[in-house]
């Protein structure tokens, strides 16, 4: 996997980078000294604030309406520290993931590469022993991709039936969840056979202002007339703690932007850093992450749900349209998420085969259906919208928030340093996937266990 240099000169470095004999251009000397973050190219790149901005958007989601229930399975007091520590580990993961992502360019001559990309090549220009493995660690890093963006989106399916359910019970009485999800099938096919971004644009923008607006009125309902600390539990048992772990990651994790928001960028190196646009966004996160659960969990306690959306009165009208616009926001989020999912499936392996058949966009219209037919058929077995974020958080960003970028640094890292320093550089990354594995499989098993108690038993 490795780039030959002498042979193989690099197709996206700038004119600073690389030099030419003659006029003809014909022959390019590679210098030792090529730097990805200069190498923006001509797009119309972003500024630090603007980037800034958009980090903190991205990271501002529905997951946040989630942060009360994650408290619920943990207790204010371990919730502070265990929100905190999620907050420092994401940041300091995330870190880890754009300086491997930078080193590897450096040594590739590429200004950028993706999450897959960048971990194929941690194995392949890592030693040795772990070369052979890159192609299957490239392919497994995609999978993986693809299965937590489904399950996001199978999580925005149940998120929307909920909240319309919530609704549509103070006027038309008690129906199953199942029943909104089969009224919300046709429109999620539809959505998603939108084929290109821009239309999705202007109602992404409205759902945006909408949002926001729903985000100042549930505040407000949860504000007010706090109880106080002494009506709740400061630890939970802590058998329970798993499910905090998957809730809180699967809230807080923004790994999936990380690499695109550097890339668009007009100074890349700006993101990383101590005052990089990564830790100055994920400190507000972190904190105003807190600050909602912690009130979210005074005010309504163990009956705090998996979007703090549903506690609101269900009588009351400004309620009412908080919970109808959410769904339509999460709604076209929904079609962004399927959207990146099926190009993940879709542009990489499936578009190549059909590229000569006449049929197709027909094809890729029917694999757009299938990909809504099947997270909607998962949603539909799993209609418990806190359990399934749980599960999410647990199984998905323990590995891409936690255990992937652990992975990367101490392939990308391992001859950089000796003795004692090497040995806390190992120390750490151990710990690290210690972590990892413990969000995996504990966090993980506590969610199915709990799906199954409460979902197939009925408990």
């Amino acid at each position: 996997m490795a780039t030959d240099q002498k042979t193989n000169p690099p197709q996206f470095g700038s004119d600073e980078e690389i030099g030419y004999v003659g006029d003809s251009m014909k022959a390019p000397i590679i210098k030792d000294d090529y730097d990805p973050d200069k190498d923006t190219g001509d797009k119309n790149l972003t500024t630090y604030f603007e980037t800034l901005i958009h980090m903190l958007k991205v990271s501002l989601g529905t997951g946040i309406l989630a942060m009360p229930k994650a408290f619920s399975n943990a207790g204010y007091l371990l919730g502070i520290i265990g929100t905190l520590a999620v907050g420092a580990l994401s940041t300091y993961t995330m870190q880890m993931l754009v300086r491997s992502e930078y080193e590897l360019c450096k040594k590739r001559r590429v200004p950028r590469m993706t999450y897959a990309q960048t971990f194929e090549a941690a194995f392949a220009e890592g030693p040795k022993t772990f070369r052979p493995l890159a192609g299957a660690a490239g392919v497994a890093c995609k999978i993986i991709l693809f299965l937590f963006q489904g399950g996001a989106c199978c999580v925005y399916i149940v998120f929307v039936a909920e909240n319309l359910k919530a609704v549509g019970d103070q006027y038309f009485g008690k129906t199953d969840i199942r029943l909104y999800m089969a009224y919300l099938l046709g429109p999620l096919i539809l959505i998603c056979w939108l084929r290109n971004f821009k239309y999705l644009a202007p109602v992404s923008s409205f759902g945006n202002v909408m949002t926001l607006i729903c985000y100042c009125i549930t505040f407000y309902y949860m504000l007010s007339d706090l109880p106080s600390f002494s009506t709740r539990q400061a630890v939970v048992e802590l058998d329970r703690f798993p499910l905090f772990i998957g809730t809180a990651l699967f809230a807080m994790e923004a790994v999936g932007v990380v690499m695109p928001l550097k890339s668009e960028m007009k100074n890349p190196r700006q993101f990383r850093g101590w005052f990089g646009v990564l830790n100055c966004a994920m400190v507000p996160i972190t904190i105003l992450y807190l600050l909602v659960g912690l009130a979210g969990y005074l005010k309504y306690g163990d009956s705090a749900r998996g979007s703090i959306s549903l506690n609101l009165p269900d009588n009351e009208v400004p309620a009412q349209c908080v919970k109808v616009m959410l769904a339509f926001s999460v709604y076209i989020c929904y079609a962004i998420c399927a959207y990146v999912t099926f190009q993940m499936l879709w542009g990489d392996y499936l578009e190549p085969k059909f590229e000569e058949s006449r049929k197709k966009l027909v094809y890729e219209y029917i694999g757009r259906t299938l990909l809504v037919l099947v997270t909607f058929g998962l949603a539909v077995s799993i209609p418990n919208l806190e359990l399934f974020i749980s599960l999410i958080g647990a199984l998905g960003l323990a590995n891409l928030g936690v255990a992937f970028p652990t992975i990367m640094e101490l392939l990308t890292r391992w001859d950089k340093y000796h003795g004692c320093v090497f040995a806390l550089f190992l120390l750490k990354n151990i710990c690290l996937l210690f972590v990892a594995v413990y969000a995996f499989f504990i966090g993980g098993s506590t969610s199915i266990i709990n799906i199954y108690k409460k979902v197939i038993v009925g408990s």
